[in-house]
């Protein structure tokens, strides 16, 4: 099927490893001049580089003058920009509680997972209304309609960076562009199955094994396991592409059925 992508610039945040990784190959696949945005490059990201129109740029996001950075050298190296994924995230399980996590934690959480996306999306909007019709797809979580205690501050984040979305779609469809986004459950990423993931984590805490730990986390899904990262860049690809067109203001579960409601 033509996604009718080819020859689109897209700016992608969080592209070093995990689900950013995935979502810049697939796009580079489908013939899309890709800017790759990471705090630290990856052999795996180098590769992909070298293999068609992926321009590196390595900045630390988190640092208020990092969103208008990357959006500028997406403009400067390919002329706009088309689609905007906001990738970047991250968790810290609170193992002690609520009462353990302190103003820094909760700043640090909101930073990197909400205000991440409000500043670089900010800095894009203006690009993407020349390039009409454009496209804006975040990667939220289950996480914000599955308040979880362990992750309460990236929880709370995420809820308000998918308001931010569908706020963002009612003011920006009527002009052009598309605002959607994708909610995941557990992803096999290194943010859940790496060193110091969550799961490592959550061993060091409660003694058991870190395969064990994974294995409850997706225990209640219908299929039994963790999504890939390529299966959600499979999702990005479709709200991104004019095959879309009339989707906007959306969120798109992929968490093997974990969530129960409807």
């Amino acid at each position: 099927m033509d996604l009718g992508l080819a020859g689109k610039v897209a700016l992608v945040t969080g592209a070093g490893r995990g689900i950013g990784l995935s979502v810049a190959r697939a796009l580079s696949a489908e013939g899309v001049r890709v800017v790759a945005a990471a705090r630290e490059g990856s052999d795996e990201l180098t590769a992909l580089a070298s293999t068609g129109e992926v321009h590196i740029v390595l900045v630390d996001l988190t640092d208020p003058d990092g969103p208008a950075h990357v959006v500028r050298e997406a403009v400067s190296t390919y002329g706009g920009i088309d689609v905007l994924v906001n990738n970047v995230g991250a968790v810290r399980p609170r193992v002690d509680g609520f009462l353990a996590v302190s103003d820094a934690d909760w700043e640090w959480a909101l930073g990197i997972n909400l205000m991440v996306a409000v500043r670089t999306t900010r800095a894009a909007l203006p690009h993407l209304l020349e390039r009409t019709p454009s496209t804006v797809v975040t990667i939220s979580s289950v996480n914000a309609s599955l308040p979880d205690p362990l992750v309460i501050d990236y929880s709370a984040a995420k809820g308000a960076l998918s308001n931010f979305c569908k706020s963002l779609s009612k003011e920006f469809g009527p002009r052009g562009v598309r605002v959607n986004w994708i909610s995941p459950g557990p992803v096999e990423t290194p943010l859940w199955l790496g060193a110091g993931g969550v799961a490592e984590t959550l061993s060091s805490r409660t003694g058991r094994r870190p395969e064990d730990v994974a294995a409850q986390a997706v225990a209640g899904t219908a299929t039994g396991r963790f999504t890939r990262p390529e299966e959600v860049a499979d999702v990005v690809l479709l709200l991104a592409s004019p095959r879309g067109g009339n989707i906007t203001g959306t969120e798109l579960l992929i968490d093997g059925g974990l969530s129960a409601g409807l």
